[in-house]
């Protein structure tokens, strides 16, 4: 009897082992599967080598006051964004003579953007952020008289002086030779700026 009731215990030891083994076992794939999932799973998003390539970024534009600039970054280049005001708009017009290629005729941007405003919109301005002369950074000074008395506002590169307009227009006396570039730009919703694609997807 106490030979049976050791081996009736000793079976009851190895199948609750077993239970537990297999539960174990299955608790351990699906760990695994979860980890093995997750590489596979952010493929699907933008890498940054595609992002580095050009894969179009967004900018909320909602909380961008009129006046102020945002910063975005495209193809790892800045993104000026500049919500213009009526005066900002106004003052753009007047100085066509004192600008290198006032019609945009030797400069880079899309149709859309081949125009005084050189944007789809009065309301905001997207440049490329890097100065066509040797690619420094041009700093805002967007107040009328801030360089000099009849300055109209704009963009003044310190590096070698380069000055542009409010539409990204380069002027005469500037080392740069044509005016800052327009990316392709879009907006697939209201507020949302797509900068990297126009509507009908096209990237620059």
């Amino acid at each position: 009897m106490a030979d049976h009731a050791g081996v009736a215990g000793s079976d009851e030891v190895d199948l609750s082992r077993r239970k537990f083994l297999t539960r174990a076992t299955i608790a351990t794939g699906a760990v695994g599967a979860v980890f093995a999932a997750v590489p596979f799973i952010e493929s699907w998003s933008p890498s940054e080598r595609a992002r580095a390539a050009g894969a179009p970024t967004e900018l909320d534009i909602s909380k961008l006051e009129a006046g102020q600039m945002a910063i975005t970054v495209w193809r790892r280049s800045p993104i000026y964004v500049v919500r213009r005001t009526p005066d900002m708009v106004a003052r753009i017009a007047g100085h066509d003579a004192e600008l290198k290629d006032p019609n945009s005729d030797h400069s880079d941007q899309p149709p859309y953007a081949k125009n005084p405003l050189r944007s789809r919109s009065a309301e905001f301005l997207v440049l490329v952020g890097t100065c066509t002369h040797l690619g420094c950074l041009p700093k805002q000074r967007f107040a009328a008289g801030e360089l000099y008395p009849s300055w109209p506002g704009g963009f003044f590169c310190p590096c070698h002086g380069s000055r542009f307009d409010l539409a990204g227009r380069v002027f005469e006396g500037s080392p740069a030779s044509i005016n800052l570039r327009v990316p392709p730009y879009s907006y697939p919703k209201e507020h949302l700026l797509l900068v990297g694609a126009d509507e009908k997807g096209t990237a620059g």
